[in-house]
Order: C-alpha cells, then sequence, then structure tokens
C-alpha cells in the first residue's frame, strides 16, 4: 500500500501532462476586426525560411510614429502571411480606446487585442491569440510592435 502511495504524486503528474499536450488554446472572440487590406500602407517584409511576411498599416499610424505621436486608436496593423506564393493566414492587431480592459494585466498589451484570420477573412478560431498578446507584451516600450524601427524608417508617405 505504502509503494502505491508513493506513485500517486508520479501518476498525477503524468496524467497532468498528458492533459497538458492534449490541451489545445484556441483564438478567442474579441473587438479586433478584419480591414479593408487595399487601404493599409505596405510598410515592410519579413522572410521567415518559406514564410514571407507583408506588414501593412494606416497612413495616419506612420505619420503619428515620424511625428513621435504614439499609434492612435482605430489603428490596424495587418500581417499578411504568404506560403507558396499564396495567402495562407493574415494576423491584425488592433487598437481601441480602453480596450486594454477587456483583459486581465497579466494578459493586457496597452490597448491592442489580436486576431487571426484565414485568407477569406473569416475568424480563424483554431489559432491562438493568447500566444500573440504574451509575446507582443515584451514590446511596451515600442507600443507592443515589433517593427517600430521600420515604421520609423519608412519613405513611403509624405508628412504634411
Amino acid at each position: 500500500m505504502r509503494h502505491l502511495l508513493k506513485r500517486i504524486p508520479i501518476l498525477f503528474a503524468m496524467a497532468a501532462a498528458v492533459a497538458l499536450i492534449g490541451w489545445k488554446v484556441d483564438a478567442e472572440p474579441n473587438r479586433t476586426t478584419m480591414p479593408e487590406l487595399a487601404g493599409l500602407v505596405h510598410y515592410t517584409t519579413v522572410r521567415r525560411g518559406e514564410v514571407t511576411e507583408h506588414i501593412m498599416t494606416t497612413k495616419e499610424a506612420i505619420q503619428a510614429v515620424k511625428n513621435g505621436q504614439p499609434v492612435p486608436a482605430g489603428t490596424h496593423f495587418a500581417l499578411v502571411d504568404y506560403r507558396d506564393g499564396k495567402v495562407y493566414r493574415i494576423f491584425v492587431m488592433e487598437k481601441g480606446l480602453g480596450w486594454g480592459d477587456d483583459y486581465d494585466e497579466d494578459r493586457r498589451t496597452g490597448d491592442w487585442q489580436f486576431q487571426w484570420f484565414k485568407p477569406d477573412g473569416s475568424v480563424n478560431m483554431a489559432e491562438n491569440t493568447a500566444r500573440c498578446q504574451s509575446c507582443h507584451s515584451s514590446r511596451a516600450d515600442e507600443d507592443f510592435l515589433y517593427t517600430l524601427d521600420d515604421l520609423k524608417a519608412f519613405e513611403g508617405v509624405v508628412i504634411d
């Protein structure tokens, strides 16, 4: 009996590991919307092996960053993920006033929310948006953006 009792913690740990391996975190509904991509400015491209990512945002966001101002509420950033020359998926981060309040402090990324979309523009609920928040949270000093320097250096938009 004592031998069996010693194994309970090990069995419990194994069961927990199996449960976690099988556990999948999917997207969650939020306020992020799919922007009209044709209305966004393609300001940088990132290549990761066979993946090409075109990153776009609004002219107003680029101008704000170039003028040393924060990215305005209502801004979309879209990362269009191409594989084999075709759109595979679209990652969107959108900023809205007070949107950070939708999350606990440990998940908050300013007022940004994130969503994955399929090429047809529908939400891809199989993607993990919490992972996006986790990764972007490390960029708080750059308005949660990985391409802030690319925005500052972009010369395709005339500043008024």
